[in-house]
């Protein structure tokens, strides 16, 4: 995301990179109002929707990795919960209409800046019918899945993990981040 070249606040093009009183860190603030620009973290939010042993996935058609698999996903819009964007991303990306039967996983990228906060949900409604940002949408049974196509390696784990977990009939919640390349899967 670009950086603003007028103040929002003021119109002012005194714009300049500085820490704020009582801040930590360098921000761009304007020199004419004092409006302080906040570049804050995406949130990512999406579900592991498992129906019969099968799991969804979407096959990507937009940028970046066209053509790869993922789960379900997508930005949070501005006056949404968490929840409310999952399965709004549920519903654009796979016609699948869900509800959410609990979280299982939050984990950071803080070299881009986002953060993927993942539920688990079941389908209530099957449409096959997905949106532009999807090239195919299935459910694959655990020896079916796309493993080496999957997205994201953070996103894989996170699948690999459910499916141990749903094998076993005990889910845990998961957080962690992606510096040292994997999530650190903690109860």
């Amino acid at each position: 995301m670009a950086a603003p070249r007028f103040c929002p606040q003021c119109g002012s093009a005194a714009l300049a990179q500085a820490i704020p009183p009582g801040d930590t860190h360098l921000r761009l603030v304007c020199r004419g109002c004092g409006y302080v620009h906040y570049v804050n973290p995406k949130i990512i939010a999406g579900c592991i929707i498992e129906q019969q042993g099968r799991y969804l996935l979407c096959q990507r058609a937009i940028a970046p990795r066209p053509g790869t698999w993922t789960l379900p996903a997508g930005f949070m819009e501005a006056g949404e919960s968490t929840e409310q964007a999952a399965l709004r991303e549920v519903w654009e990306e796979s016609g699948v209409r869900a509800e959410i039967i609990s979280p299982y996983s939050i984990f950071s990228v803080p070299r881009i800046s986002e953060v993927y906060i993942v539920f688990r949900a079941q389908a209530l409604e099957i449409t096959g019918q997905f949106g532009a940002e999807t090239l195919a949408c299935q459910f694959f049974a655990p020896d079916q899945i796309p493993w080496d196509n999957i997205y994201y390696p953070a996103i894989r784990q996170i699948l690999e993990r459910y499916i141990e977990e749903r094998q076993a009939g005990v889910y845990g919640m998961y957080m962690g981040n992606d510096e040292q390349g994997m999530v650190h899967f903690m109860r």
